[in-house]
């Protein structure tokens, strides 16, 4: 396609695709934390940090950066301490952040068009420079997120195993914190900062419905939001030869129907994981050895669960273990 051929849209493509690949490595580390709206409450933070800069006639990308990883830091702060719940913290950022800066706007006499360019992205109009920032922020992000996944996983992932393995549970939340604040902002000119979360957490989830272990879902969170971040942009670049299709929403439309597409696909591997388990994972009752005829015809189809013991099988029938020996059953 010849609109490819010009500088402005091989710009769009290059902070897409550092975009995607950074995104949805911090969002692995949110969801696994339960704290997938965190990127929705960072973007409206960070709307004062961009009225901020066009107020002072600052950059508005540094500008977020700075006040996005300051209430991103608050948060966590507030959350860790117990002053008040996560959600609470959340919906305090949303009201504030988006509050302050529309007034910050106004007050600087800039229109409502130039802040919708970071509320809902304007790719196709990033600069050379504000390039090379997205670049450098996404490389910082991808590395910190790959390179100390380990670590990273084990805090979100149990942070009291975390404590006493050694960890220092608190920094790394708070990097993490400070991570999605500088993701944020390295997308807002590609999806807006209304719609940065879904960036951030769609893709997670949607690998989450095909993998198992926590490295294959990072390393499919990367691809699937370099798809559609990538993808999002091309469906833009098409359409917009017919009608005016912005590449924010495009790109978010598209990672959703990813999500919609696989979920079938995911239901079927779970229930069929759940059909070859061969033990479920059920309160098991201490033995208690006696002997006696049972009625009851265990077996694989009997419908009561089934618990591994040496060389054989017993199943747990009104709070017993029944194990089949011979011609009766030994109750446990």
């Amino acid at each position: 396609m010849d609109l490819f051929n010009y500088a402005f849209m091989q710009r769009a493509l290059l902070a897409a695709l550092f975009t995607g690949l950074a995104a949805p490595a911090v969002g692995t580390y949110l969801v696994q934390r339960r704290m997938a709206l965190m990127g929705d409450g960072i973007g409206h933070v960070a709307v004062t940090g961009v009225a901020l800069g066009l107020l002072t006639g600052a950059s508005p990308t540094w500008t977020a950066v700075v006040v996005a990883v300051l209430g991103a830091v608050l948060i966590e702060v507030i959350r860790e301490r117990g002053h008040t719940n996560g959600d609470v913290a959340l919906a305090l950022l949303f009201y504030g952040g988006l509050a302050g800066g529309v007034l910050l706007t106004g007050l600087g006499g800039q229109s409502a068009a130039r802040l919708q360019e970071y509320l809902f992205g304007a790719i196709t109009t990033i600069s050379a420079t504000d390039v090379l920032i997205t670049m450098a922020l996404a490389a910082v992000v991808i590395l910190c997120c790959v390179g100390l996944s380990p670590q990273l996983f084990a805090v979100a992932h149990d942070q009291e195993f975390a404590r006493v393995s050694g960890l220092n549970a608190r920094a790394y939340n708070l990097l993490v914190a400070v991570l999605a604040a500088v993701t944020v902002t390295v997308a807002m000119r590609t999806v807006g900062l209304l719609l940065v979360s879904a960036l951030m957490v769609v893709p997670v989830a949607t690998s989450q419905q095909l993998t198992r272990s926590f490295r294959t879902t990072l390393g499919a969170a990367m691809a699937l939001g370099t798809a559609a971040s990538v993808g999002g942009l091309v469906v833009s670049a098409f359409a917009s030869e017919r009608a005016t299709v912005a590449p924010g929403p495009a790109i978010v439309l598209l990672s959703l129907a990813g999500f919609v597409a696989t979920w079938p696909i995911g239901a079927w591997l779970r229930h069929r994981a759940r059909l070859h388990a061969p033990f479920l994972a059920v309160p098991v009752p201490d033995h208690e050895a006696t002997e006696g005829q049972h009625a009851h015809d265990h077996g694989p189809t009997c419908g009561h669960p089934a618990v591994e013991h040496g060389d054989h099988v017993d199943y747990i029938h009104d709070g017993h273990r029944h194990a089949a020996h011979g011609g009766h059953y030994d109750e446990h």
